[in-house]
């Protein structure tokens, strides 16, 4: 029996450690990029990075309406050759930024960001239908809270220390990371299938068609149109704070070291791993999925605090970011697997997490480049810190109303159906 259990541990380690590194490393060709500045550079009355930063995340928003049905129909034998794949291409796509003038190579910042978009679908699928897929998914979400800020430190550095150009500093990055993810990835295929425990316990992970999609939103249209919402706002302020952190920061302070941006990324990790890590005690799925709603509400009341706590000058700069960061990150996380996950159990549906997931970030993409495109032509004159502000207080709102009607939507489908009597002698 011991060995048994040291057998599982094991396994579920492995797959954490291995998971955590492939998207570790993912973000080494995705994010370097964000922390240069590009200053004076501007083309269509448009600043360059913005330029760049739109460009990969429409590659991205792309990749995820095209992961819809990609990833949910993914067959377990092809997955590695397509991270790979995937992986070479964007790559490459950072040489072409290298080599050719702006703004011509704008289009492959686009093509970086088209490939990127499938590998959380294709690492996911490894460790879902687990009964040990929430930690390992919280690890693997830990990744990209860490990543965003090591990525954006390295690129720094080798800019400052080694003279790297602001246009080749992101394939330099990428080729720091490729062989790593080469060995997690290969280390990634090899671990156990789910067992017949974890499948008793999660329910069976399979491909779903055309038509199973279609009927699964049907089922579940309100709550998941509230979560769309939901996620499109976080995701939102996710990505303006991970892009632009370095403007902010530079609008707070006139020195910033590039150890900030780990810096503040390690405390926010540590904090949502050891919140999110109870659930994993919680056996009974239904009440693990109710619960996760008291958690977004938890989150995204410290994002509301924090803020107003850091206007009023009653909050320093630092704790305010890991703070603010905090609850959206406890937020967000959820929403990139372990939430699906916990509802897929809970409701008994034959499926996958993958197509819930790239159904919903599809969306948040698209409110991204908007809101991009927003800060540029509706508010030019309003510095990044102030946009980032405000932008906490509006997404507060958005997310505490649409986390209510989700949350009483679905304990309205949770409840047990009445039984309905008929007596035989009055049917037709």
């Amino acid at each position: 029996m011991a060995d048994l259990i040291n057998k599982k541990t094991q396994v579920t380690l492995q797959a954490a450690f291995f998971a955590f590194g492939v998207y570790f490393c993912m973000y080494g060709f995705r994010k370097p990029f964000t922390v240069a500045s590009f200053e004076g550079i501007s083309y269509f009355g448009v600043d360059y990075k913005l330029l760049i930063i739109i460009a990969q995340v429409i590659g991205y928003f792309i990749s995820k309406f095209m992961g819809i049905r990609f990833i949910s129909e993914l067959k377990p034998e092809k997955r590695m050759f397509y991270l790979f794949l995937f992986i070479g291409i964007a790559e490459l796509a950072l040489l072409g930024f290298a080599l050719v003038p702006p703004p011509y190579n704008i289009i492959f910042m686009f093509l970086n960001g088209l490939p990127l978009g499938m590998i959380w679908g294709i690492v996911f699928s490894y460790i879902e239908g687990r009964k040990t897929t929430e930690i390992i998914g919280l690890f693997l979400c830990s990744s990209f809270v860490v990543s965003s800020g090591f990525m954006k430190s390295t690129g720094k550095y080798l800019m400052d220390h080694f003279g790297v150009s602001e246009f080749w500093m992101p394939f330099v990055s990428g080729l720091i990371f490729i062989i790593p993810l080469f060995i997690f990835g290969f280390l990634l295929e090899r671990i156990p299938k789910p067992t017949q425990e974890d499948i008793k316990l999660k329910s069976k992970r399979q491909p779903l068609n055309r038509i199973e999609r279609r009927r699964l939103l049907q089922r579940f249209l309100i709550p998941i149109i509230c979560i769309t919402f939901l996620y499109v706002s976080l995701t939102i302020l996710r990505d303006f704070r991970d892009n632009f952190s370095r403007e902010i920061w530079d609008s707070i302070s006139s020195k910033t070291d590039s150890s900030i941006f780990t810096l503040t990324e390690i405390p926010i990790a540590i904090m949502v791993l050891i919140i999110l890590s109870f659930m994993v005690k919680v056996k009974d799925n239904k009440k693990a999925f109710k619960l996760y709603h008291y958690i977004l509400l938890l989150g995204i009341s410290v994002v509301g605090i924090s803020t107003y706590l850091f206007t009023a000058s009653l909050l320093s700069p630092f704790a305010w970011m890991v703070l603010s960061g905090f609850g959206m990150y406890i937020c967000y996380i959820p929403f990139n697997g372990i939430y699906f996950d916990r509802m897929i159990a809970a409701f008994e549906i034959n499926g996958n997490v993958g197509f819930l997931i790239y159904f919903v970030d599809s969306f948040g993409y698209l409110g991204s480049v908007l809101i991009l495109l927003y800060k540029n032509f509706g508010s030019p004159q309003v510095s990044w810190l102030n946009f980032y502000i405000g932008l906490n207080y509006s997404i507060v709102i958005i997310v505490l109303v649409a986390l209510i009607i989700a949350f009483l939507a679905f304990k309205k489908k949770l409840k047990p159906q009445p039984y309905i009597h008929l007596d035989p002698s009055k049917i037709i």
